[in-house]
């Protein structure tokens, strides 16, 4: 026991690679060519199309370290556990090995490398229903081959044991986790993995995606067969330092001191938020999400502006986020680049956004001071809180210092009926699915091919790509360029894609080194992201040819020939940020 985090993320690397898993880096937080979700918070998201049956280019055995950004526990965070930002150690097989080697694997990396005891683990399995057969296979493999108690191994149903769809119709499968008994008294007699109260903490999942719900709402079985398994990092490292709390392992050490130099009460729950909090704020200001009052921004602002009200009601004062961020780049750096690379722009947006804050603090208070109720109704603790980020213990400390009372339950129901409306409007929002593969969009994402060489080739070499949304209603693209672009160069644009469609131009698929892709004059993404083999696509021609209309390094999914997309019409030409321009087209049917 006593590893260090750094030697237990490459020591997780080397055992998988060890066992003909290749690496790849980790994706970024925010999710290229998918509109289902805001951020990464899978290590699945980036392998959406492989999962389904694209071809890797390193292969069936797959090994990475995931970052991912979540916040649906963000009202968990401050227990031993929870974090908003965390790692995923994660290992995938593609239609090669299934449940009892993935099962061995797993529980081979936690012995011999964790030094972890069998007797340490819980396991739990899919217990079955009519959709699908109770998973004996996994629960027979714990039990005779790893040789898992009986009493240790539980049964649940979906709702802890299945992963899957995302949306309504998508792969899906029974999952096996594993947990370690904290040491923490039971909450009660039932308490078991699925309770939430800190005595079982889990550390591993592995899904078996084996089959496909279908639009009518059955299950199939799929023809490929995949594994993908996620270990949580922080929580590894938590059990392998023989901590209490992920919070006082190695990742979080420098971050809590610093917090804990700066406040002038002691409380720990209010550090540990602002530790985790300022930790993901970073790594999203690191791919230069700023805050703002939408989407991705929108959680930005809220992490910081949660961690300045906790860092106020521990007395911190004046500016402090920006010096908690220096100590997460300072950790982390060495590993994600990119928190170095940004370090002047994460430290500056940290501190614009906490000078925004004090003034809207400013008018929260001069509000609370004209409440003159014998109680404070729910639904005005809810207005401070919504509207000037009074969280409902600062409300209640600054009423008990006027004498009055604040109806705590109101306040509840009012922030249930916010998150009940919130998760409407995501779903709505987002509803199309993660890694949408629908006909349409696949068009879409070849037509980006086209859209992005056609700018290049009118406004020139400088456009490269900086993100893109594709659905199967239209297609979202953002690129580099200074300016507005003016009506003749759109139609330029438009004309020269429409050209290549209508030449009915074939669509080449080759698998090689990004080097000798950028050779044969490919571009691409994220190129320190990519493996030692990339997937490229070209239209027009072979990759060696010099008849290619577009050489691109992507991974797909793509059409057979250009002639299927139709016409092409670009509806809007928008400014997205500084320096980044954003069109919006659509394909009609000729």
């Amino acid at each position: 026991m006593g590893m260090k985090s750094e030697i237990l993320r490459q020591k997780f690397i080397n055992y998988f690679e060890n066992r003909s898993h290749a690496y790849i880096g980790s994706y970024p937080l925010v999710p290229q060519d998918d509109p289902s979700v805001l951020f990464t918070t899978a290590g699945m998201h980036p392998l959406v199309p492989y999962l389904m049956g694209e071809k890797h280019p390193l292969g069936k055995r797959l090994v990475d370290v995931q970052k991912c950004l979540r916040t649906g526990d963000i009202d968990e965070v401050g227990d031993i556990q929870h974090l908003t930002f965390l790692e995923m150690l994660g290992y995938w097989s593609l239609g090669d090995y299934f449940k009892k080697e993935s099962i061995r694997y797993t529980f081979g990396f936690y012995t011999e490398i964790l030094s972890f005891s069998k007797d340490d683990i819980f396991v739990t399995v899919f217990a079955g229903d009519e959709d699908a057969p109770a998973d004996e296979e996994s629960y027979n493999t714990w039990k005779n081959e790893i040789g898992i108690p009986e009493e240790r191994i539980y049964k649940y149903d979906k709702k802890e044991n299945w992963w899957g769809p995302v949306s309504d119709t998508g792969p899906c499968g029974p999952c096996t986790e594993m947990f370690i008994d904290t040491g923490i008294e039971a909450c009660g007699p039932a308490c078991g993995p699925a309770c939430n109260c800190d005595k079982f903490v889990e550390i591993g999942n592995n899904v078996f995606m084996e089959y496909f719900k279908n639009k009518n709402g059955q299950f199939e079985k799929l023809e490929q067969k995949n594994v993908d398994v996620g270990l949580g990092f922080e929580r590894l490292v938590m059990f392998s330092e023989g901590c209490n709390t992920v919070f006082e392992t190695d990742l979080f050490a420098g971050i809590m001191n610093k917090i804990i130099t700066l406040a002038k009460k002691e409380d720990v729950k209010s550090c540990r938020i602002i530790a985790d909090h300022i930790r993901a704020a970073t790594f999203a200001l690191a791919e230069e999400v700023e805050p703002t009052n939408i989407d991705r921004g929108y959680v930005v602002r809220r992490l910081i502006r949660r961690a300045v009200r906790y860092g106020k009601q521990i007395g911190i004062e004046g500016a402090f986020t920006f010096k908690v961020a220096k100590e997460v780049v300072e950790k982390m750096g060495s590993i994600y680049p990119e928190l170095r690379e940004n370090e002047q722009f994460i430290y500056s947006e940290l501190k614009k956004e906490e000078e925004k804050f004090e003034k809207t603090l400013e008018k929260g208070m001069k509000e609370f001071l004209n409440i003159n109720d014998a109680e404070i109704s729910g639904k005005v603790a809810f207005n401070l809180f919504q509207t000037y980020g009074f969280p409902l213990e600062m409300t209640e400390e600054l009423a008990s210092e006027k004498g009055l009372k604040v109806d705590r339950s109101g306040f509840e129901e009012e922030f249930k009926k916010h998150q009940d409306l919130s998760r409407k409007g995501a779903e709505l929002k987002f509803k199309g699915g993660l890694g949408d593969e629908s006909d349409m969009a696949v068009k879409y994402h070849t037509a980006t091919h086209l859209l992005h060489e056609a700018l290049r080739k009118v406004l020139g070499n400088h456009v490269y790509q900086r993100g893109s949304n594709i659905t199967a209603e239209r297609l979202r693209f953002d690129f580099a360029h200074p300016d507005k672009m003016t009506e003749e160069e759109l139609k330029k644009v438009e004309d020269i894609v429409n050209e290549q469609i209508n030449l009915g131009l074939l669509v080449f698929e080759a698998i090689t080194t990004v080097e000798e892709a950028k050779g044969d004059g490919a571009i691409g993404l994220f190129e320190a992201k990519y493996g030692e083999k990339v997937k490229v696509y070209s239209i027009g021609g072979p990759l060696d040819s010099e008849d290619a209309f577009s050489k691109e390094i992507c991974g797909g999914p793509h059409i057979k020939n250009t002639s299927e997309l139709g016409v092409f019409r670009i509806k809007k030409e928008e400014s997205s940020s500084s320096g980044i321009r954003r069109i919006k087209a659509v394909l009609e049917t000729k």
